[in-house]
């Protein structure tokens, strides 16, 4: 019998993940083998109102990595995957401009955490401790670091930005909330997100209608 895949993230935790909301050990989880997770909504913001940044962020930007705008109510559409115990993530961003696209790739390491690799292919990577909090998924940066042809460099700490993601689940909204933020030393807030989705998961040959109404049933 080939043995279920667990998530970075589920791995992690360990029996910590209990302490989570019953719909984010669902999104948190490994998603089958034929199967992608699917989440759709809205951020209310995403990028940052510094235009400075974004002639950096334009070079990030093309990387798939973070987008050089700063705009509201952005419609969006996430799908996740497990592969090789690996969590597979693809973010489609509907700006005014057009569709952009960001990927990332995270893995637990050899000391409990998680790491995430964001571009395609590969370059900047965050490692983050995982910690839960009164339902919640709480992730904080330890360090980040950026990979330039086959070397990688690490931030030294004093002037690495801090990035901070919280996921947690609206049951008044019956809703999945999301929120990043990256601050630099000095700088402070220098690039976020923020909004809420619905998540389901889908799988192979299956409408969207389908899976609508199995996950509602």
């Amino acid at each position: 019998m080939t043995p279920v895949p667990q998530s970075p993230y589920a791995r992690a935790l360990g029996e910590r993940i209990d302490d989570l909301h019953p719909r984010l050990r669902a999104y948190f989880n490994a998603v089958p083998d034929g199967a992608v997770g699917v989440g759709e909504g809205v951020f209310q913001r995403v990028g940052t109102p510094r235009r400075w940044l974004w002639p950096l962020l334009r070079l990030l930007e093309r990387r798939g990595v973070v987008a050089a705008v700063w705009e509201s109510d952005v419609p969006f559409r996430v799908e996740n995957r497990t592969i090789a115990s690996r969590a597979i993530g693809e973010r489609t961003f509907h700006l005014a401009r057009g569709s952009w696209v960001m990927r990332d790739a995270v893995a637990l390491t050899r000391h409990g955490r998680v790491v995430d690799e964001l571009g395609e292919p590969g370059l900047v990577a965050a490692c983050f401790d995982v910690e839960t909090h009164e339902g919640a998924l709480r992730l904080t940066s330890r360090a980040v670091g950026v990979r330039l042809g086959r070397l990688r460099l690490r931030i030294p700490r004093p002037v690495a930005p801090v990035v901070r993601l919280t996921e947690r689940f609206d049951d008044a909204l019956d809703r999945q909330a999301v929120s990043l933020t990256i601050d630099a030393p000095v700088l402070g807030r220098v690039y976020e997100y923020r909004g809420d989705f619905t998540y389901r998961i889908q799988h192979t040959g299956e409408s969207p209608a389908g899976a609508e109404k199995e996950q509602t049933a």
